[in-house]
């Protein structure tokens, strides 16, 4: 037995969810168990920094013959049962599953998805169309929550509600053909989803057609698509996947710290720390070397103006190939570093996580209204971004594996903590604190910039109406200080661009308004209903600002040929 790679926190990582037929040919199960083992130690092999994780209903057939192949390699179960796990033990028809079942169950995770609300608990206890419908949520589920969808499938449609077809066109497509609560984005619907990927590995059912063929890979696309290989796209999404894992364990021992610190037992908070804490390290990073870039591109004007019009000496072009050396340098290593990359993502990954820690706390989602914050988030920025929804994904069955601790989802906690008040702790304090903070920074950007552009004019008018009375040498030094200033200028303006302090000004001012407005209507609201769907309506807010900050800071790369 082969155990998982280690884990520096706890989190799901690379999320593989299950279906399949529960009458598999007998034949057909060594074959099966082999290509089921391959697509487990493949994934292993390509990601080896990620720690895989299977959701499984544990059903007869399919489910049990994955389940058991994990198993056997070490890698987490979370047993995702459709329904109380009393009630479940009557779906085994024999024995032999039922014995594999109770064992099985022992041995993982579990997660009970409830009764769902319009359903009677009575009828789903009796089976037929209740009973089904609670199959189908099993299926969203995972679905809503892996990162790859394994099913073991005959490649025929069915009307089964709840079945493996169903589930793998879901998935896929977004269809499944009742009411069910699922918010699906848009991007899924309209069949151009780059995120949604199944591993299908042909079987056939008792009494049907031999199936044969190798495994594939099918994704959904303006139409379904087939690939012998894991898309590129997708391998990308599991490499910086990998790449925030690895980032997490270099630094495991400060992130621990932290995590500690900060005291709480909601896994999906303990993943915001670890996210926050490395998107403050490289933030520093790309300041210094952001300003380090400056520094260098002023010195390298003052080296040639003073070469042009002070000392005319081939030293200083030295110190000018010298400097401009220096900021090659220091852009290609944050570059080759991705200092600025994962400094946007982690950030939009924390943020993500910190919407979705406070909605788990106050009640607002659960695994019977699956509607999850990683749905919409960053739809509409590059398909690589997916990793962070894939992140996300992990930590919500994380965090549904954690009860809540009695207190700990006082809506008012949720309420003191997330919003807060002026003057106090919360985000409202913070977007007005900072937004007030960048405008005093950018007006003295402002005035520095016009002392300098009016300075070098005051200079360029008394060398227009003074030159004769003026020697040729200081005549050079007035000349150089215009140029000096115009150079002065210039840069810090650039530098202001860069760090977008005014979209940044604009963009903190609107979040204090919207939190300030949520913490307005919050005191008028009347029961703790109408609170949740005030801090549902906020999170949603939130996240498509930060999408929004996403894309702009992406627009906005550090690059050595542009400064």
């Amino acid at each position: 037995m082969s155990p998982p790679p280690p884990a520096p926190l706890p989190g799901c990582g690379l999320v593989v969810g299950v279906t399949g037929h529960r009458d598999l040919q007998a034949e057909q199960l060594p074959r099966i168990r082999g290509q089921v083992r391959d697509f487990f130690l493949g994934l292993r092999a390509a990601y080896p920094g990620i720690p895989l994780t299977l959701l499984s209903p544990l059903a007869a057939g399919a489910d049990q013959l994955v389940t058991g192949v994990a198993r056997e390699l070490g890698v987490r179960v979370v047993a995702v049962l459709p329904v109380p796990a009393g009630m479940y033990r009557h779906d085994f028809e024999d024995a032999a599953s039922q014995a594999a079942y109770e064992d099985q169950l022992a041995h993982a995770e579990v997660l009970e998805l409830p009764i769902l609300r319009a359903s009677d608990p009575d009828a789903v206890a009796r089976g037929g169309h209740a009973r089904d419908l609670q199959y189908a949520q099993a299926g969203i589920f995972a679905s809503s929550h892996c990162h790859i969808l394994l099913a073991l499938w005959d490649g025929e449609a069915s009307p089964l509600l709840g079945g493996t077809a169903q589930v793998v066109a879901f998935h896929l497509q977004g269809s499944m053909p009742e009411a069910i609560d699922r918010r699906q984005s848009a991007a899924v619907t309209l069949g151009l989803d780059e995120e949604t990927l199944v591993h299908h590995i042909p079987v056939a059912r008792q009494g049907g057609t031999e199936v044969a063929g190798a495994a594939r890979w099918l994704t959904s696309g303006t139409e379904l698509q087939s690939h012998a290989a894991i898309p590129p796209a997708f391998d990308q999404i599991f490499r910086r996947h990998g790449e925030f894992l690895a980032d997490r364990a270099r630094y495991e021992e400060e992130i621990t710290a932290a995590v500690e610190s900060e005291g709480s037992d909601c896994p999906i908070q303990r993943q915001f720390v670890a996210a926050d804490w490395l998107a403050t390290t490289y933030r520093r990073r790309v300041g210094r070397v952001l300003l380090a870039t400056y520094l260098v591109t002023g010195m390298m004007g003052f080296s040639f103006i003073a070469y042009s019009d002070i000392v005319a000496q081939d030293l200083m072009l030295y110190v000018f190939l010298g400097l401009f050396a220096i900021g090659v340098a220091i852009n290609a290593l944050a570059q080759r570093r991705e200092w600025h990359r994962k400094y946007i993502d982690y950030r939009a990954l924390a943020e993500g996580l910190r919407v979705q820690s406070y909605w788990r706390r106050a009640g607002i989602v659960d695994s019977s209204r699956p509607s999850f914050a990683h749905d919409n988030f960053l739809q509409k920025q590059d398909v690589e971004l997916g990793w962070i929804r894939n992140v996300m994904r992990g930590a919500s069955v994380d965090g549904m594996l954690v009860p809540l601790s009695p207190g700990r989802d006082d809506l008012a906690t949720v309420v003191g903590e997330w919003i807060g008040a002026p003057g106090a702790d919360g985000q409202l304090a913070y977007y007005l604190g900072t937004a007030a903070k960048r405008g005093v920074q950018h007006q003295r950007t402002q005035v520095l910039a016009m002392t300098c552009l009016w300075t070098g004019i005051g200079l360029s008018l008394v060398l227009a109406v003074f030159a004769r009375l003026i020697d040729g040498q200081l005549q050079s030094l007035m000349v150089a200080a215009m140029g000096l200033l115009s150079m002065t200028a210039a840069v810090h303006e650039a530098y202001a661009y860069k760090k977008a302090d005014k979209e940044l000004i604009k963009q903190y001012r609107f979040m204090a308004r919207i939190f300030g407005a949520a913490q307005r209507r919050l005191a008028q609201c009347r029961n703790d209903e109408e609170q949740r769907q005030i801090l549902r309506t906020l999170g949603e807010a939130a996240l498509a600002e930060h999408a929004e900050w996403t894309l702009m800071h992406r627009e906005r790369p550090l690059e050595h040929s542009r400064f």
